[in-house]
């Protein structure tokens, strides 16, 4: 697992193994996982979604508590994976980054408690593998405009992007921070230092 610019997300890039036959990779060992990020990937629920060049999923995040942590792959096609940290008081809020996600190399990501996920459709069909560590909750799932130009993110520009209903309607970053629906950092911080076993303090008053 390789750190990512912002803190709580990773990327993973397997060894394939190709012979006459084809090609095998191993997309997720557990034990490596913990080795890496000092805990274990208590999975709970893994989603598929299939979509055409241009659809952009997301941006999606879950209150924390409970939180959800992803682990994302693209068995077919290719997708730009966008995670942006939504998470308040962090030291780098706001920050987006972007990576392509494959049926070539075969990339992951991993993004902890807190951080916003989007996905847009390179190639007239792909189709992307979610390991979900929570259950998807309606009361506690939320989005983030993905156009919102405050947080500028550069998608590609050689289709038009297509949104669902619910995610063109979204509210803008800053109208999500207004409304109460952004997680701290501080809470997210706990949740993930509980799954290693440790403790977070609280912030003074809290």
């Amino acid at each position: 697992m390789k750190r990512l610019s912002i803190d709580g997300a990773w990327s993973y890039t397997p060894r394939i193994h190709h012979d006459d036959r084809g090609h095998f990779n191993e997309w997720f060992r557990s034990a490596e996982f913990e080795e890496d990020l000092g805990y274990s990937l208590d999975l709970r629920q893994v989603n598929s979604s299939v979509s055409r060049l241009g659809v952009i999923r997301g941006i999606h995040f879950t209150d924390v508590p409970p939180g959800q942590a992803k682990y994302v792959f693209c068995p077919s096609g290719a997708i730009l994976d966008v995670i942006v940290d939504l998470r308040i008081g962090s030291p780098t809020f706001m920050r987006w980054e972007a990576i392509r996600l494959d049926d070539a190399d075969r990339s992951a990501v991993f993004l902890e408690h807190g951080l916003g996920h989007a996905i847009m459709a390179l190639t007239e069909i792909a189709t992307a593998v979610y390991l979900c560590t929570s259950s998807y909750a309606p009361a506690a799932d939320h989005e983030i405009n993905p156009l919102d130009p405050d947080l500028g993110i550069s998608w590609p520009t050689g289709s038009a992007p297509i949104l669902s209903a619910k995610d063109a309607a979204a509210p803008s970053l800053a109208e999500a921070e207004r409304m109460g629906l952004l997680p701290s950092y501080q809470a997210c911080l706990r949740a993930t230092d509980r799954l290693r076993g440790g403790a977070v303090p609280s912030p003074p008053g809290k």
